[in-house]
């Protein structure tokens, strides 16, 4: 994060959910296409301090469960030929709550190569 998003929208609180894993519908080649393989999702959510005190109580606060919901409903939706196009939608996901102002989202195919730990793709896109 630059210091100039700082100075546009003030402190920021982040939320992470690390290395979610689908099995997910998703690819271009024959072998992809005959079945779901596994996909390991990140994302990283900028989002405003809460307007009143967090008072340790859950509805003061971006919830974590739409997230994970969320993907997976994304996931179990259809099959995605891209990871691109899993990534941007899973970026709407998260621009939808008001309170987000930047979001970061990663998709890693950890089994398509034998020589390589993961292929994937990251976009982030702010209010």
């Amino acid at each position: 994060m630059t210091n100039d998003f700082l100075a546009r929208h003030g402190e920021t609180r982040r939320i992470f959910l690390r290395n979610c894993r689908v099995m997910a519908n998703i690819g271009i080649h024959d072998f992809e296409k005959q079945g779901p393989q596994a996909l390991l999702i990140n994302v990283e959510l900028y989002v405003r301090p809460p307007a009143a005190a967090l008072n340790d109580d859950v509805a003061n606060t971006l919830d974590y469960d739409f997230l994970r919901r969320g993907i997976a409903d994304l996931v179990a939706a259809r099959h995605f030929n891209l990871q691109e196009t899993l990534v941007h939608a899973i970026l709407d996901l998260c621009l939808s709550r008001e309170e987000v102002l930047l979001a970061r989202v990663s998709s890693e195919k950890p089994d398509v190569y034998p020589d390589c730990e993961a292929v994937g793709y990251e976009a982030a896109r702010a209010r």
